[in-house]
């Protein structure tokens, strides 16, 4: 579990560069990464937990991402310069990624009852697949 862990943090902080975006590096990292978290039996509040810590927490540290730009126009401060003390955001995805490692807090599908592990996770293109198979 502890690389896939790993991969969601610096896939979330990686698209937070590229993308310019907090919104794109939780998107994109949970439908890359939905259907691996199920196939490895681990609950999808695990995925959540990981966007938010490294997706979310790390856009303010950006300096061209939205939040990152939002911050220099309110407050005139770039984000290099409050970057030694925003403590939370640099060290949530450090716990996310020790969490991963450890096992610490990692929620299993075990359940049967839980509704949670009967949704089937498709993409976008399954679905219409699907649906152009069933207009035929």
């Amino acid at each position: 579990m502890d690389s896939l862990i790993a991969s969601t943090v610096a896939t979330c902080i990686s698209a937070n560069v590229v993308a310019c975006d907090q919104y794109l590096s939780i998107i994109i990292p949970g439908r890359m990464y939905s259907k691996v978290y199920k196939d490895r039996n681990l609950h999808p509040k695990n995925l959540s937990r990981t966007l938010g810590d490294a997706g979310t927490m790390t856009s303010p540290l950006v300096p061209w991402n939205t939040c990152g730009v939002f911050m220099f126009a309110t407050l005139g401060v770039s984000a290099f310069s409050y970057a030694p003390y925003a403590f939370l955001n640099i060290i949530s995805p450090m716990i996310a990624v020790i969490y991963g490692y450890t096992n610490f807090k990692l929620a299993y599908l075990t359940n049967i009852s839980d509704p949670v592990q009967h949704v089937d996770f498709k993409s976008d293109a399954d679905i219409q697949t699907e649906k152009s198979q069933n207009v035929k």
